[in-house]
């Protein structure tokens, strides 16, 4: 077996927690959820932006409520300078819920974009923010269809409008602002990394 170096085995690290995440946050493991993330570690959705304790504790509560949700991921890119590292990741958000009667399926792909840290030789998750690139809503059942609000679609960004529309729904507060595939958005996120990775 050829041995690994430091930075494979970073990397590899780094990868795991992203993983995990996904299953434990979809599988309602709350407990080991918070793990992926540092103390102080923070997290932005569209439903969300605050310490990670809070998001656990309000995901742990919808989920409890039966809301279910799935993170589909897919290829990861990982720089490293030192002790910190960004760690993109292509991801597919999927929800069920039913609007006015009509039963959706809510897909919307995007990216993780997370600032990690090694802190005691341990790495976890010191930030999270997403982007959101593209979404769809499709009918469960063909021909069962709900007439969706366009100025309600399009006060939210084109890449979660759909995703965000079922969320108000529900009656969540959603931001209109995060990060699509272009734009100032996400060239601030972009620049956070960097200076992330420089130490700032």
């Amino acid at each position: 077996m050829i041995p690994l170096d430091d930075a494979t085995r970073d990397k590899l690290a780094i990868r795991e927690i992203v993983e995990s995440w996904a299953i434990w946050r979809d599988s309602g493991d709350f407990e080991r959820l918070r793990t992926c993330f540092h103390d102080d570690g923070r997290m932005t959705a569209t439903w969300f932006s605050g310490p990670a304790d809070e998001f656990v504790a309000r995901a742990r509560a919808s989920f409890a409520k039966g809301s279910m949700s799935s993170h589909v991921l897919g290829a990861t890119s990982i720089d490293v300078a030192g002790a910190r590292a960004v760690a993109q990741t292509r991801m597919t958000i999927t929800s069920r819920d039913a609007i006015d009667g009509a039963l959706y399926d809510f897909t919307c792909q995007g990216r993780f974009y997370d600032l990690f840290e090694k802190r005691n030789g341990r790495w976890a998750i010191a930030d999270r923010r997403l982007t959101y690139e593209k979404d769809r809503a499709d009918p469960v059942f063909a021909g069962e269809t709900h007439a969706f609000d366009k100025k309600v679609l399009e006060g939210f960004p084109i890449g979660y409008r759909f995703l965000a529309y079922a969320q108000s729904k529900r009656g969540l507060d959603v931001y209109r602002d995060l990060p699509g595939l272009r734009g100032p958005e996400v060239e601030a996120l972009y620049a956070r990394g960097k200076a992330w990775l420089a130490g700032d």
